[in-house]
């Protein structure tokens, strides 16, 4: 297939999906028609006689002879009948063209459901956020030298700035229906600065707790900088121009791909609960989506985690009290029991987090420098993260513009992260991306008053503490589906691709295998005994960071597949990677449906206007 006819594929399957999810009545060119069942069965000089061609080789594989052959398309098929009758045979062999955006969804980012639907949508996000939520404080605050209400606290904490991280990157940053949550990227740098010796020669626990928080604090305070200047200063947009739909599938992919230890390895520390979760989740989400007991209402498609959480929730705390952990091994009885979390009997009723509640934040170069690492592969995870959501959320892929400004915000997060001590920091939450595909709902609002929700519960302690003891195996068993979700949408990008070039399947194949393999080569290591990466130093900042860096999917797929793309025979395969097709969202203007999805509200595009 040569390329002018792909590059023809891509232009029908942008219009076809354009007209598709805006409900417009007009035709598509018939011209473009005619070049799309060429690129399925080209023709012959036989079977175009009769039709205005006298031979097919009149376009060649450059497509210098493009327009006459429009022309003669149009000339020859004048009537309107002959057109729909035309157009008809022709989109008979037209199975399954590009689309640059998904219509298998039911509310896109500007349409919302009824209210009720809406609030029960929100809660059902939260609900989902509180995994990473909970099993980031859960790991780093014990060795920190905290106790259970320390963790408590933290948690509080990290859900109340999750709240408003979530609120500025829909209303001023991206403005996709992303939730901003807890990072686990952020786990090295901060094991490094826990195990620094200066704190660990603090005798007392609490003591230690403090002032490795406010070391903590102080790194993430200086190292969001990084994202702050890379993202209103355009230059991670201008970077972006390397990206194409080759070099970016393997990202989006690894997004989802590389969270695989969160997901069935999780559900099998406590499979009596996981498993049936899993199946749950699956069974209503897809063979019980059409089964509508309320009218018009698919509840079994809308809130599956809602339904299947309640229930195998509830299915936990009989096994608890029942007694059937009493006498198991010690982890079987921290993932299955519900009652092992220690969460609400050490909550409070009322806590409002505030700035610098920890004390003052104290700085070392070594913790920034380390911290850095973990600011630039969150940068990296959120990118692919939002492309996956636009995709979900049947919006344009976010143009440079977009994509610097929603990197500028979640910059500001983690800066909030610093002020309030919430000990780690912020990136997109992909578990929440993933949702906005199982329940076919990609509405900004619902994810708005998911925020609320976080806002409102981080503040109730009791509360929130309650719905934050949920057994982490059953938050588990919805990684498997929702990361699986994620990495799919990455895999579409392929679409607009060439993968019948030998080129293109070496770099996806390479950057996918790589960004799985070496990570996991640098995770044994944490595993180990000695908890040290494979790059050990004399300089611990310097081991941090490049152990941050290459135990990343997404950052280590991201090198290896933008870095060959560009490099790799980049004239003579623009077509190939798909750049035609990418080339038009690079910029603000660069498609009117970018104002629709992406205008900031309050008319403070007068003020701040796309650049």
């Amino acid at each position: 297939m040569s390329s002018s006819w792909r590059n023809l594929l891509r232009d029908l399957g942008s219009r076809k999906c354009a007209a598709a999810t805006r409900a417009t009545s007009a035709a598509f060119d018939i011209s473009s028609i005619v070049f799309f069942r060429f690129t399925l069965h080209p023709p012959s000089s036989s079977n175009l006689q009769g039709r205005g061609h006298q031979d097919c080789r009149e376009v060649g594989p450059d497509g210098s002879n493009v327009v006459l052959l429009r022309r003669r398309v149009s000339s020859a098929i004048s009537s309107p009948i002959q057109k729909r009758s035309f157009l008809t045979s022709l989109m008979a062999d037209i199975t399954h063209p590009p689309m640059e955006q998904l219509q298998d969804l039911e509310y896109c980012i500007d349409s919302n459901p009824p209210w009720v639907e809406t609030i029960l949508l929100a809660f059902q996000n939260y609900i989902l956020m509180l995994g990473t939520t909970v099993m980031i404080p859960t790991l780093l605050v014990p060795i920190m030298g905290g106790n259970y209400g320390d963790k408590v606290r933290v948690i509080q904490t990290l859900l109340f700035v999750s709240g408003i991280n979530t609120l500025l990157q829909t209303l001023f940053g991206t403005r996709l229906p992303a939730v901003v949550g807890g990072s686990f990227a952020y786990i090295i740098p901060i094991g490094y600065i826990i195990g620094d010796s200066s704190l660990q020669r603090i005798p007392e626990p609490h003591d230690r707790f403090i002032q490795t928080m406010r070391a903590i604090q102080g790194a993430l305070i200086v190292a969001s900088s990084i994202q702050i200047i890379l993202g209103y200063s355009q230059v991670w947009g201008l970077f972006s121009r390397f990206f194409s739909p080759l070099g970016m599938a393997p990202v989006v992919g690894l997004v989802g791909l590389g969270l695989f230890e969160r997901g069935f390895p999780a559900v099998g520390d406590c499979v009596e609960i996981g498993l049936p979760m899993l199946l749950a989740v699956i069974g209503l989400s897809q063979y019980l989506k059409h089964v509508r007991p309320f009218k018009d209402v698919p509840i079994f498609e809308r809130f599956p985690i809602l339904i299947c959480t309640t229930f195998i929730w509830a299915y936990s705390h009989v096994l608890t009290a029942g007694g059937a952990y009493r006498n198991r091994p010690i982890r079987t009885q921290i993932h299955c029991r519900t009652d092992r979390a220690h969460l609400i009997s050490s909550a409070p009723w009322f806590m409002f987090p505030y700035p610098l509640q920890w004390g003052p934040p104290t700085f070392d170069a070594g913790h920034i420098f380390a911290m850095m690492s973990a600011v630039l592969v969150s940068m990296v995870e959120s990118t692919g993260a939002y492309k996956a959501a636009s995709r979900l959320a049947i919006a344009t892929p976010p143009p440079a513009y977009v994509l610097s400004r929603g990197i500028g915000w979640q910059g500001i997060g983690v800066l909030l992260d610093g002020l309030f001590g919430t000990g780690t920091g912020s990136t997109v939450s992909v578990e929440n991306v993933g949702l906005l595909g199982l329940t076919r709902v990609g509405s900004r609002r619902v994810v708005q008053i998911s925020a609320g929700f976080m806002i409102f519960f981080s503040t109730l302690g009791k509360f929130g503490a309650l719905f934050a003891s949920i057994p982490f195996p059953i938050f588990a068993a919805l990684y498997c589906v929702l990361f699986g979700l994620v990495a799919s949408v990455g895999l579409s990008f392929l679409q607009f691709t060439n993968m019948n070039s030998m080129r293109n399947l070496f770099i996806t194949g390479l950057s996918l295998f790589l960004g799985i393999s070496i990570p996991q080569y640098f995770n044994e290591f944490f595993s180990s005994s000695s908890h040290n990466g494979p790059v050990n130093t004399h300089a611990g900042w310097f081991n941090a960071l490049l152990n941050t860096i290459f135990s990343s999917p997404p950052t280590v797929g991201l090198i290896i597949a933008v870095f060959l793309d560009n490099t790799l025979e980049v004239e003579k395969s623009k077509k190939d990677r798909g750049m035609p097709w990418w080339l038009k969202f690079r910029t603000f203007r660069g498609d009117n449906r970018n104002e629709e999805f992406y205008t900031l509200p309050f008319n403070l595009n007068r003020f701040f206007p796309p650049t």
